[in-house]
């Protein structure tokens, strides 16, 4: 079949065409069958348990690379991914060579995003690996040409990912794009309680709501992720609770948009942090998650409080995007330039040293010298000590793209000068010989360091110290860059850890009940062991015994009405063979 016409596959069992054989015809084609008995005629020949034909095709034994691009919340749906998948028995390989199939998790936000995951695409094909699609840019646009004859998992379907990808793996081509709901109401997405595997098993990603209430003309993040769907309160504090039990030290809220936190189920973003904080134990910390300028605007005074935990980082990322009233309402986002002076000011004054990022737009269509000028006035006068510049490209299906658009060479430019102005001052200088409190989660870029964070969410370079990891500590500042600090750990100073528990490792399933731990025949730990050293029986009987726990809500029906046609097949093929040979 061409590939214009290759059929879609909604679901799983839609992988039964109307041109396969149905058993009763199956029935009258074999003619002439006779049954074979294979001999054994020496030791060499004999099939031992650990062998299997070799066109067998046994779910969960494969290898698996995933490569995510973009947020923390697309990066949040890859940890899951990584863990249902593992679970299953499925080996996550960090070595996309050896891998049988890779899974392609994408992000739409900006051309460059896109041309990787494209790149990545036709790499795989060409070393004839099998290939998974997720993330937004297959969502958005599924039916785009590079993405034909490719199986797709949706934003919301990533708890349906061991599905897709044994079908992937038996050669068929399955897309589940569908949103979740409940009774009619659009959910969040996919349960919060799924195992995953942390990139980093001291930091826990808890996407809080998908989706939101702007329509920004340049965003095709909305065309994937949809409207705003918050989880309940009751469900993301049980996701904290558990993070903590884990040994995380680190709790990172993400979103689309934070601040629009559970306007769609009669409650706000306050009301959650305050929840948050009365589980988060001595010694760890939570992060927010980016918020635009409108929905914060009315919670400031309670915003304010919870920035000034003890346990909550002061910081927050509110995006400005250009500080010209003009580009802001041809960008439709809602607000204008002194509504976002107001909760910056706001904020300062009311929780000393926060730190605020924020992200620049540069060359949107329509932008002028003078609005370009109001932008770099607005970082000239806060100094923001954490700034995402962007070049504006446009977003195919994004009406900012039928927009006249501002010559690539301005755009560039006046990339180059917001750059070189945010590159002018150093805002750490100061803090040197401060005595300091820092939180240590992870391992610098150049392995040199390990990196640490004091209370405004600030980089902190410590030595390393195997016994600094994941540990509440004081340091003296004493050097600083542009994007850190250094500290030296005061040796009289007070440790903190955040857990009792032991941190999972590096590459260890979390939110698997103790049960499903463990192979149910010999006790090994699934990732302890990889599949590729269980015997095959063991592979295959624990395969066919193990019901993980989300999927139990769908798959009972599912393996009971399998199993049944099965069954009658196998008995046609009997009572056939027996006629023929009659």
């Amino acid at each position: 079949m061409p590939a214009a016409c290759e059929p879609v596959l909604e679901d799983i069992e839609d992988i039964v065409s109307a041109e396969d054989l149905k058993p009763h015809d199956r029935r009258f084609v074999r003619k002439n069958v006779f049954p074979k008995v294979r001999k054994r005629s020496s030791q060499k020949n004999i099939q031992t348990d650990d062998e299997l034909p070799s066109d067998s095709i046994i779910p969960g034994v494969q290898k698996i690379w995933i490569r995510t691009w973009g947020c923390s919340h697309n990066n949040s749906d890859g940890e899951y991914m990584a863990g249902q998948l593992a679970a299953y028995g499925y080996k996550i390989t960090d070595n996309s060579a050896e891998a049988d199939l890779w899974l392609l998790n994408s992000c739409t936000v900006k051309n460059p995003a896109e041309d990787h995951f494209r790149n990545s695409i036709k790499k795989a094909q060409e070393e004839k690996k099998k290939v998974v699609l997720a993330g937004c840019v297959p969502q958005a646009q599924p039916r785009q040409e590079y993405l034909k004859g490719l199986s797709i998992i949706g934003v919301q379907q990533i708890d349906r990912v061991v599905e897709v990808v044994e079908e992937t793996i038996k050669g068929h081509s399955v897309r589940l794009l569908g949103q979740k709901k409940d009774n009619g109401k659009r959910l969040g997405g996919a349960r919060l309680d799924l195992p995953k595997i942390r990139k980093n098993p001291l930091i826990e990603i808890i996407s809080i709501n998908t989706g939101c209430l702007n329509a920004c003309t340049y965003c095709k993040t909305k065309h994937a992720r949809g409207d705003l769907a918050s989880y309940p309160i009751e469900q993301l504090v049980d996701r904290a609770k558990q993070s903590f039990q884990e040994g995380v030290c680190e709790i990172w809220l993400t979103s689309e948009d934070t601040g629009a936190y559970g306007r769609d189920i009669g409650t706000d973003l306050p009301t959650l942090l305050w929840k948050l904080v009365e589980v988060i134990p001595e010694g760890a910390m939570l992060r927010l998650g980016m918020t635009n300028p409108p929905y914060i605007l009315e919670h400031l005074e309670e915003m304010a409080k919870i920035l000034n935990h003890p346990r909550v980082y002061a910081f927050l990322h509110i995006p400005v995007q250009s500080a010209s009233d003009s580009v802001l309402m041809d960008m439709k986002r809602e607000y204008c330039v002194a509504d976002f002076k107001k909760v910056v000011d706001f904020l300062k004054e009311k929780v000393p040293g926060i730190t605020i990022a924020t992200d620049i737009i540069c060359g949107f269509p329509g932008e002028t010298d003078e609005d370009f000028q109001e932008t770099m006035k607005l970082v000239e006068l806060y100094r923001f000590p954490s700034l995402f510049i962007n070049q504006f490209y446009p977003r195919p299906g994004t009406p900012a793209a039928k927009m006249p658009q501002v010559p690539a060479a301005v755009k560039k430019q006046r990339t180059k000068d917001l750059s070189q102005l945010f590159h002018s001052y150093n805002p750490y200088d100061h803090k040197v010989g401060e005595r300091q409190r820092v939180l240590v989660t992870e391992e610098s870029f150049d392995s040199n360091y390990y990196v640490a964070h004091n209370p405004f969410y600030e980089q902190v370079l410590v030595p390393k110290d195997p016994l600094l990891m994941g540990k509440m500590v004081e340091v003296n500042i004493y050097e600083a860059g542009k994007h850190f600090m250094k500290g030296q750990p005061v040796s009289d100073a007070r440790v903190h850890t955040a857990s009792i528990s032991r941190p999972l490792a590096k590459g260890e399933v979390s939110g698997l009940r103790e049960e499903f731990r463990r192979s149910p025949q010999n006790g090994t730990n699934w990732k302890a062991q990889p599949s590729a050293e269980i015997p095959v029986k063991t592979r295959l009987s624990s395969w066919m015994a193990l019901q993980l726990p989300w999927q139990q809500e769908r798959g009972g029906l599912k393996i009971l009405s399998v199993s049944l046609a099965l069954l009658a097949v196998l008995v046609m093929f009997y009572y056939g063979g027996m006629k023929t040979e009659l």
